[in-house]
């Protein structure tokens, strides 16, 4: 999708630092982290939000989550813990349109936040 912000990412036309990818997916720290770590997850192809994944997106969520684990290794928090959040609607604060997983660690994450 042409205006699309992590579609830009993932074309290379906007900046992003790059933690890891795959084939199908690719993964970079978020501009306005809420942890230690806080990188974003997202398929390269377009799909909107977790609301609209169906079955024609056979295998793209297992690779996002085959690559949070591999990401929670490179940042040395997947044996203390850490959170994989999908937000899905403006009442869940997504504030891109684009299928996106936020890993957070690197600290307690109490709950509820605050």
């Amino acid at each position: 999708m042409s205006d699309c912000l992590f579609c830009k990412i993932v074309a290379g036309d906007i900046p992003s630092k790059a933690v890891a990818e795959s084939e199908t997916a690719y993964a970079f720290y978020d501009i306005a982290p809420q942890a230690p770590v806080h990188v974003l997850v997202i398929p390269k192809i377009h799909v909107t939000s977790a609301d609209e994944i169906d079955p024609s997106h056979g295998g793209m969520v297992d690779e996002m989550m085959l690559l949070a684990q591999r990401v929670a290794d490179l940042e040395g928090v997947r044996e203390s813990g850490y959170r994989l959040v999908f937000n899905v609607g403006a009442d869940a604060q997504m504030t891109v349109p684009h299928l996106h997983m936020h890993l957070l660690g690197g600290r307690r994450l109490d709950w509820p936040p605050g």
